[in-house]
């Protein structure tokens, strides 16, 4: 049995590469109705956002600017921790309609965090896409303008989330069975 079918099985799957699609197309239409007459500034949130950011860009039918911002409080584990700053963007923010892109509004404390820096940093306006949504009460923060699929309240992967730093390249969304 290789790594992959080992994680396979002990997880179940949640959303096919069609089902992501589906999501992506939406919330592409639903962004560029907002941002058409606008010139925004995309910031992919990394590690997670990257492909998320990069299937919907060619749904972006607007001149925009792309940038990215990295905070994480996970790392490789699969608990958040401290939230630790890694790369703040080179794009200026004063006076820029600014959306973030995130993987999934999970507990909103990095997603908050992201937020308020670009408003501090002068943003005009700052909404969130996150292409997931975790089933989970408690969450801090705003809620996300732009939201793709719902996912429940278990370790979720793939499609650019990780398990302890892996399996972020494969074309589904998985979660972890819990034991």
């Amino acid at each position: 049995m290789t790594e992959y079918d080992a994680m396979l099985a002990k997880s179940d799957l949640l959303y096919s590469m069609d089902d992501i699609n589906q999501a992506l197309d939406s919330l592409g239409e639903a962004l560029t109705q907002d941002y058409a007459e606008q010139y925004p500034l995309m910031l992919c949130a990394m590690n997670g956002a990257v492909m998320t950011t990069g299937h919907l860009m060619s749904r972006l039918l607007f001149k925009l600017e792309l940038d990215y911002i990295h905070a994480s409080r996970y790392g490789d584990k699969t608990v958040g921790g401290e939230l630790r700053w890694q790369a703040k963007p080179h794009s200026e923010l004063q006076g820029r309609h600014v959306v973030l892109i995130e993987d999934i509004y999970d507990e909103g404390l990095t997603l908050s965090a992201l937020r308020e820096y670009c408003l501090l940093a002068g943003a005009a306006s700052v909404r969130c896409v996150c292409l997931f949504n975790k089933q989970r009460s408690g969450k801090v923060g705003p809620v996300p303008e732009y939201i793709g699929l719902d996912v429940p309240d278990r370790y979720v992967f793939g499609f650019g989330m990780d398990v302890e730093g892996d399996w972020r390249n494969l074309p589904a969304v998985y979660a972890l069975r819990e034991s």
